[in-house]
């Protein structure tokens, strides 16, 4: 007689399993986490409705179609005292927006250029490079911005001392700067968005602006791709100018574009466009600050690339210039753009101290005046914080992509 042997019988599941088997027991615990964090916020909503409750309050976000009653110095749109909490605090973060960028912009630059002379062979631009990225590094921001912003102010000549003198198209006063307006004879007019208007005249001339890049990048890889058919390299640079260029002149001439010029009148200047001296001071100390962090990322970077590869580079005959630009910034922009990410976020968020030199950004509307006007401090710091998130997480964004892009790739 035989006996054949089988499997053996499938256990059932036991809840001691979810603690004690590896298989379920880090998806308990991340259950149990999750849990946990939700009862906690939970509980911090609940007590926060119980508070505004037992202060006679109710969350509501109907302040921002009030009327605001306060100025803003620095408009990018038409504002007056009689505009809404809402349109003011577009204003100010429209105001943060293009501190931030033009702040990155420069800090860049200046952060590279540093990065670069912190490496030199000559002993005084080297040292000199030290001193200011040491300098700025370890004084906090705060009083950069006050310092700098008190010399643009105390440096500049006052509006009265152009009186009598002869102005070009560029004005730089104690007050402010001013330059030449873009202006429109026949312009298209605006689309009202209620908060908002943007102009379509502005519309048109980024929409063929980035067509002609567009057919200037397609020019450039049809000529690729000829290249690398034939081994020839086709002249299109005249094909490529003439695509950005030709359809934009034509189309500011249908428009009737020309410049409007600031000029004295009374005690201070009208006309052209107008950037108050705290603008000046904040771009000027955000961008010196974090251009010496830059600088240290990119002397990290350059300082990462084997020096076989300059070796290199100099046996092919390639001069200094050239080897730094073609050779060693392009591998080590896989080291700087990491931490260069983390500089972009900390000089957005930097610029929530413009309040201390009276510029209106997104903190000293909605965060500020507003706040305090409409004791709704609760709602404005949710919109304040939902805005710096937003703008960080997609500066992020676009920085991860350009990292994904430039990313060693093997084959």
């Amino acid at each position: 007689m035989s006996v054949t042997s089988g499997p053996p019988p499938a256990e059932g599941f036991r809840l001691s399993q979810l603690i004690y088997d590896t298989r379920y027991r880090s998806t308990t615990i991340q259950v149990v986490a999750l849990f946990a964090f939700m009862l906690g916020v939970g509980w911090l909503i609940s007590n926060a409705a119980q508070n505004l409750a037992a202060l006679g309050k109710t969350f509501s976000f109907s302040f921002l179609w009030t009327t605001a009653g306060y100025d803003v110095n620095q408009r990018l749109l038409e504002y007056t005292s009689q505009s809404t909490h809402g349109r003011a605090a577009v204003l100010g973060i429209l105001n943060t927006l293009v501190l931030a960028l033009v702040g990155c912009i420069t800090a860049t630059i200046l952060g590279v250029l540093a990065g670069v002379a912190r490496l030199s062979k000559n002993w005084i631009v080297a040292k000199l490079m030290t001193v200011y990225v040491e300098a700025f590094r370890n004084v906090p921001t705060l009083l950069w911005i006050i310092i700098v912003t008190a010399v643009v102010n105390e440096s500049l000549p006052a509006p009265r001392e152009f009186r009598d003198v002869e102005t070009g198209a560029f004005v730089l006063t104690n007050r402010g700067a001013y330059f030449p307006e873009p202006l429109f004879s026949r312009g298209l007019g605006d689309l009202d968005l209620g908060l908002f208007k943007i102009s379509l005249d502005l519309i048109a001339v980024l929409a063929v602006l980035f067509a002609g890049l567009y057919a200037s990048k397609r020019i450039g890889r049809a000529a690729d791709a000829k290249q690398a058919a034939t081994g020839e390299r086709p002249n299109v640079l005249w094909y490529r100018l003439s695509a950005v260029f030709l359809p934009l002149i034509a189309l500011l001439v249908a428009l009737g574009f020309h410049l409007g010029y600031p000029a004295l009148q009374g005690f201070n200047f009208q006309g052209g466009t107008f950037v108050r001296d705290s603008f000046l001071g904040l771009w000027i100390a955000l961008s010196l600050y974090t251009g010496a962090f830059i600088a240290e990322n990119v002397r990290a970077g350059i300082q990462a690339v084997s020096k076989g590869q300059t070796e290199a580079a100099f046996a092919l005959g390639l001069r200094p210039s050239r080897t730094m630009n073609l050779v060693i910034l392009p591998q080590a922009m896989r080291v700087i753009v990491p931490p260069l990410i983390s500089q972009y976020l900390n000089l957005t968020k930097n610029t929530s101290l413009a309040i201390a030199v009276g510029y209106m950004d997104a903190t000293g509307t909605l965060g500020g005046i507003t706040l305090n006007q409409t004791g709704r401090e609760m709602e404005t710091l949710l919109l304040l914080m939902a805005f710096y998130l937003v703008i960080s997480l997609s500066i992020s964004f676009v920085m991860n992509l350009y990292n994904e892009r430039i990313k060693l790739r093997e084959r």
